[in-house]
């Protein structure tokens, strides 16, 4: 992410945030539940750029739940400029994503944030490159298919996540059950 000016990108969950307080964290995207507390974590970091969205980890309707809607991803995109414009204003910067687990929500969110800071990178690597970030990444489809549409990317991006998916299932065959106690079987049969 050379043109954003981030030196260091981080994806982790809320028990992990703790763990990052002693890094020069400079901009974090956190993504909660709508009801979750803010995590007092952030109390101990030094004073950082940080934008927060409430919705639920899931890919399709649920009663009381909050889905991931284009205008969450075209928030995260708002938070990439930010991130860009004050690239002038710093030698190097830290970018932490986070959400409950840091498997879904905020892999998909980073994904995102990738391919808006590298147009031209393919898609496959930009994957590859979320792996070496958090190799448990699993983004949410929802997500990456407004993301996919918003950075005008063709399918080319949900392409890549379905080859994702089976790769991962390869590597943690858990996932499967996983995603169908969550319910998102949707997902595990995108990878087939």
């Amino acid at each position: 992410m050379q043109s954003l000016a981030i030196q260091m990108l981080t994806i982790c969950g809320i028990s992990e945030l703790a763990d990052q307080r002693e890094r020069p964290v400079t901009h974090v995207l956190s993504i909660l539940d709508p009801d979750h507390p803010d995590p007092e974590a952030f109390e101990a970091y030094d004073p950082h750029h940080r934008t927060i969205l409430r919705f639920h980890d899931i890919i399709k309707p649920v009663q009381g739940m909050i889905l991931p809607e284009p205008e969450h991803v075209q928030a995260v995109l708002r938070f990439g400029h930010e991130v860009a414009e004050g690239r002038d204003q710093r030698v190097e910067g830290h970018l932490l994503v986070h959400c409950h687990m840091g498997v879904s929500r905020s892999t998909a969110a980073m994904l995102t944030l990738m391919a808006q800071a590298g147009p031209e990178e393919s898609e496959d690597r930009l994957f590859a490159r979320l792996i070496e970030i958090r190799p448990q990444a699993w983004p949410n489809s929802r997500m990456v298919e407004f993301a996919d549409e918003l950075l005008s990317r063709n399918g080319q991006l949900v392409d890549a996540l379905r080859r994702h998916y089976g790769r991962q299932i390869q590597r943690m065959p858990r996932y499967v059950q996983l995603m169908h106690d969550l319910g998102r079987s949707h997902e595990v049969e995108m990878a087939a």
